[in-house]
């Protein structure tokens, strides 16, 4: 009896428990399926361009990292476990709900206008005095799913990380290290769990220093055409300024 009435909780409890998955899964597959709407996507990116510029360049300093160029499946992919709770970003999570982001659509159409938007020709890196040990960790362990020279994979969710801001990558890989990263790559993470702090800030450092391609870079002194010189965003802050956070 006791086994019957379990199964019988075990069952009414199972959609509840599994909610949340299929929901992230099916908004994501959602949103990846639908014909993007650059227009539209211009005007989603105006609430992002607050914190990470007209340009998508972000801060130098890190705490808003550059998004310009990212492939539009990754983009979608970290809007949906954001808005679902399966990545913890609290800066984030209010702009990713539906009130102000809406709903599978309006995620396709800034992920694809984020994609075409030129990276930075300038960002932040690192020391530069362990490179020569981070080419050598990097080869070794991240190349297969980043790519030789930090471009990614769109259909397989890896991310862009050439020009990336040094202190950006930083923090990231050590939350996704300590497992604060909950949405993090598994392979990755058994990839880097024996790192010790010279390997990460030797990868890192060498990471921030992949360049994108000169047709994905804008040119020096570039704004994005779509804003008003006298559009209001967190202003541009240089480590050497404010400081580095990690």
């Amino acid at each position: 009896m006791n086994r019957i009435i379990l199964g019988a909780l075990l069952g009414a409890l199972a959609p509840l428990i599994a909610s949340p998955a299929a929901a992230w899964d099916e908004e994501r597959e959602a949103a990846m399926a639908l014909k993007p709407d650059l227009k539209n996507g211009r005007r989603v990116y105006e609430t992002c361009a607050i914190c990470h510029s007209p340009m998508g360049w972000g801060i130098q300093q890190g705490r808003y990292p550059q998004i310009a160029g990212q492939h539009p499946n990754v983009t979608i992919k970290q809007l949906t476990d954001i808005r679902q709770g399966n990545r913890d970003n609290p800066t984030m999570y209010p702009f990713a709900q539906m009130g102000v982001l809406g709903g599978p659509q309006n995620i396709a159409d800034v992920a694809a206008y984020i994609a075409k938007m030129p990276m930075t020709p300038q960002n932040a890196v690192g020391p530069g005095q362990d490179l020569e040990h981070g080419k050598a960790v990097y080869k070794e362990h991240c190349v297969k799913c980043h790519g030789a020279n930090g471009e990614g994979d769109n259909k397989e969710f890896q991310p862009r990380i050439q020009g990336q801001h040094f202190d950006y990558l930083l923090r990231q890989f050590y939350w996704i290290k300590d497992g604060r990263r909950r949405n993090a790559d598994q392979t990755m993470v058994k990839q880097i769990r024996g790192f010790n702090d010279r390997d990460i800030m030797a990868v890192v450092d060498y990471v921030s220093r992949l360049r994108p391609p000169k047709e994905l870079t804008a040119p020096p002194g570039y704004w994005n055409p779509d804003f008003p010189s006298n559009f209001t965003y967190v202003p541009p802050i240089s480590p050497q300024d404010a400081g580095r956070t990690r």
